[in-house]
């Protein structure tokens, strides 16, 4: 008797010590390629970045591309959750890839943090919701510093184009109430698909209302089609895009056409640029020494940021949900879920990140700056 029980405390004994080595499963679902490629690929190259273990514990990376396509994030999501047993999941690039993914985040209860941008993703929130957090800045903070720059410009009336998508109706929906605020009345509003060669008749609506300002709500390369359009057939007005088009590939396929356009960004974009006191400064420059190191000199991104902050947030919640169960369990994934929710006052790349269970994104003011863009470049506006 005495003997079985010493075998039974061993086997318990070994057991035990394999849970507390068991690896930390992430699983990442990117748009590295399609039309938010220029978006996904730097958040590729930052998944190389985050670390490799966290409180003591393997951290495993399981990195799959979407293509830019719902139905390719689904199934990524599902093999991540069935075939990798991932405790965490990371993204999609897209809104609407990651509106596909937060189902299998909420039936499998495992946590989702998304890099892209539409409140829709975490608001309002509801049973699913619960399960899904968000790096990049609600467009309704965005839309508010558009709108307040236009103000301030002269602006007075607007014309709007947009994806035809949850990103591009998330825009106008937030757009709409800061114009109201600010006294700007929308003249027109247009959409387009983000694969779209063309959007010749979208430009000719928009120039008929002629509008003081003309707003793009697109993201990557993609965004830069109404712009070179509207250029070609002479508009002389201002240009805004939205912070969906913050990368150098941006800048590449626009060229001239793009030059003296204004966007809110997230800091990180002109980090070097912003004033020593500013509370996102050092946190911003040290993930841009972390990609350009990787990568080479000007090669950041405000996407592979949104990245980034996804790897901060995790990185940060692992110690606890650690403290309360192990790694591979449903119980570990409720726990870092809790964990993340209950994030503070943390630095990022983009903001200071202080979560709630009714705000899943956790930034203020702090996490924007006005942009211009000259010379190809971006100019931070005090």
């Amino acid at each position: 008797m005495n003997k079985r029980f010493r075998l039974a405390a061993v086997a318990a004994a070994l057991l035990a010590a394999t849970l507390a080595q068991a690896d930390i499963n992430v699983g990442v679902s990117v748009s590295a390629t399609g039309p938010a490629a220029s978006l996904g690929i730097p958040e590729k190259n930052t998944i190389g970045l985050l670390p490799k273990t966290i409180a003591g514990q393997k951290v495993n990376y399981f990195v799959l591309d979407d293509a830019t396509d719902t139905t390719a994030a689904v199934s990524n999501a599902r093999k991540l959750v069935s075939e990798h047993k991932v405790d965490i999941l990371l993204g999609s690039t897209t809104t609407p890839n990651t509106l596909a993914m937060t189902d299998v985040a909420a039936e499998t209860q495992t946590p989702l943090i998304s890099m892209a941008a539409s409140a829709r993703i975490i608001e309002p929130m509801d049973a699913k919701r619960r399960w899904v957090f968000k790096t990049p800045q609600n467009d309704i903070a965005m839309s508010l510093a558009i709108a307040e720059h236009m103000a301030a410009n002269g602006v007075q009336t607007v014309g709007f184009i947009g994806f035809n998508d949850a990103y591009g109706e998330g825009w106008y929906q937030e757009f709409a109430k800061a114009a109201a605020i600010k006294k700007l009345k929308i003249v027109a509003n247009e959409r387009y698909a983000r694969p779209d060669t063309s959007v010749t008749g979208q430009v000719l609506k928009l120039m008929s209302a002629r509008p003081d300002a003309v707003l793009v709500a697109g993201a990557g390369t993609p965004a830069a089609l109404p712009q070179k359009t509207l250029k070609e057939r002479g508009y002389a007005g201002k240009f805004y895009q939205t912070h969906g088009v913050a990368n150098a590939d941006f800048l590449r396929v626009g060229g001239k056409d793009v030059e003296g356009t204004f966007l809110p960004a997230g800091p990180v974009l002109v980090a070097e640029q912003l004033p020593a006191a500013h509370p996102v400064k050092k946190s911003a420059l040290a993930y841009v020494a972390a990609y350009e190191g990787a990568n080479g000199k000007g090669s950041v991104s405000t996407f592979g940021a949104h990245a980034w902050d996804a790897g901060l947030l995790m990185a940060n919640a692992v110690p606890a949900a650690l403290k309360k169960a192990q790694p591979g369990t449903p119980e570990f994934r409720a726990a870092l879920r809790d964990a993340l929710e209950a994030t503070r006052e943390l630095p990022g790349a983009h903001g200071i990140f202080s979560m709630t269970p009714n705000d899943h994104l956790g930034l203020d003011q702090r996490a924007r700056v006005m942009v211009k863009i000259e010379g190809g470049a971006w100019k931070y506006q005090p």
